[in-house]
């Protein structure tokens, strides 16, 4: 999924990484149907191309903030964090917010380092 802003999907210096928050759309501005596990599935999905884009994968992610329009939603996240990272995870931070793009629940953004 390709999306046209004024900054960089994923963002590569060195070995560091920078992915813009990922929204859990299929398409720009086209949120997928099935509400928050479904948004954040693919919002990780579009995670992974996004540092694929930079020749990164999730492996190398070292740090994720999540945006959530409702806390309550965070053992959702937690579930899907879990299976997308496997062992070890990311350090994460998680933060409600009032609103998103699209009127999107969930956001990702993420750090990375690459080795090698």
């Amino acid at each position: 999924m390709t999306d046209e802003h004024p900054y960089s999907t994923a963002f590569r210096s060195g070995d560091l990484v920078a992915v813009s928050g990922r929204l859990g759309v299929s398409e720009p501005g086209v949120l997928v149907p099935g509400g928050f596990a479904a948004e954040c599935a693919q919002a990780f999905a579009n995670l992974d191309e996004a540092l694929a884009s930079v020749g990164a994968t999730r492996a190398d992610v070292v740090q994720v903030t999540a945006y959530l329009t409702d806390i309550g939603d965070r053992s959702l996240l937690n579930a899907a964090f879990a299976g997308f990272f496997g062992e070890p995870r990311p350090a994460r931070t998680c933060v409600g917010v009032a609103s998103l793009p699209y009127d999107a629940c969930v956001e990702i953004d993420a750090l990375a380092r690459v080795q090698g």
